[in-house]
């Protein structure tokens, strides 16, 4: 679809015909003593080039949060990072969470423990399929437990009474909510704000990322507003339905008073595709079009309708002429055999 005078016209995959190329850099370096410890690396920085964004001499650079770490790149690390640091010094060794089959959390999660030596517990919404699909299987093998429990119990997952029923099931544990999206996980996402300035040229005049709870936007936000100088805008693509849901999401964890100066930003809403982890045709077309283009690796839940929505904002001349926009890939691609990609929901 493309936007067109606050309208939707059909946008085909044959309109977009340019052949892109990549420069290559890195951002600023992590600091932190988790981040050495686990060799979490500075995300590279991929500069792409294409007749459509050249037309309006459109910069983009993307920041590969995918590539920070062989198992916990994307953003999911940024969210686990400071519930680590608390969990660890709790002195916690058995950590409960929630997710659905294709979750990101749940993998990096599991991928966390192991590293860690401290237990997971996986209770993953809807039955267990056998066998498990790539992601369940890859948590089940960093030695996460993993049970699967039917929908309508698992819409108990916050109630008091269900919380006791694992507890007396698995022993004690240190909860974490759906997502990982909690108070700490945006505390950690702050520090994505620093990987801005080590973009190539200047700070972007746009920051885009895809949105599932709001926790990784709004902590980008609140980075972004200690930042000295010019404040880019920030737009986050919101991969479900619910309108006005994830703006209400991001603003509660943005603080009512500050001296800072928080930049513009808002929740690009129309660009669900049919709701979370829905695929439609145009999502497809376009993602079957990126791949005879490019080599970097798009996902339909997340980091595909991040794409998609640039280029049809793009297409609607959204972007002042000589914008510089930078796209945060916050990872979730798992490969299937035979090299489809599976949904990262």
């Amino acid at each position: 679809m493309q936007i067109r005078n606050n309208e939707l016209v059909t946008l085909s995959a044959s309109s977009l015909t340019s052949t892109p190329a990549f420069t290559r850099t890195l951002a600023v370096s992590s600091d932190s003593d988790l981040d050495s410890e686990l060799g979490i690396g500075a995300p590279i920085i991929d500069s792409l080039h294409c007749d459509e964004l050249d037309q309006q001499r459109l910069t983009l650079n993307v920041l590969r949060l995918d590539q920070i770490h062989p198992t916990l790149g994307g953003n999911k690390w940024f969210k686990l990072k400071h519930n680590i640091a608390n969990i660890r010094q709790q002195g916690a060794t058995r950590i409960l969470s929630f997710g659905g089959a294709y979750s990101n959390h749940i993998r990096a999660l599991a991928a966390l423990g192991k590293l860690l030596n401290i237990e997971t517990i996986g209770i993953i919404r809807g039955e267990l399929s056998k066998p498990l699909n790539p992601v369940l299987a890859f948590a089940r093998q960093q030695g996460m437990t993993l049970l699967g429990i039917e929908r309508s119990l698992y819409r108990k997952k916050e109630e008091a009474e269900f919380l006791k029923g694992l507890k007396r099931h698995f022993g004690a544990f240190h909860l974490l909510p759906e997502g990982g999206s909690n108070a700490l996980a945006v505390g950690g996402c702050v520090e994505l704000a620093k990987h801005l300035q080590g973009l190539p040229l200047r700070m972007p005049d746009f920051v885009m990322l895809p949105c599932g709870t709001g926790a990784t936007m709004a902590g980008l936000i609140r980075g972004i507003g200690d930042l000295e100088g010019d404040k880019p805008q920030v737009l986050g693509v919101s991969v479900l339905k619910g309108r006005g849901y994830l703006e209400d999401r991001v603003r509660s964890w943005l603080p009512a008073r500050t001296h800072a100066v928080i930049p513009q930003w808002q929740v690009l809403e129309d660009f669900h595709c049919g709701g979370y982890a829905r695929l439609s045709p145009q999502l497809a077309s376009f993602l079957q079009w990126f791949e005879t283009i490019s080599d970097l690796p798009l996902e339909p839940v997340y980091t595909g309708k991040l794409f998609y929505a640039l280029f049809q904002l793009v297409a609607a001349g959204y972007f002042p002429r000589g914008a510089e926009i930078l796209l945060i890939h916050t990872g979730g691609v798992h490969r299937c055999s035979g090299g489809a990609s599976s949904p990262a929901a």
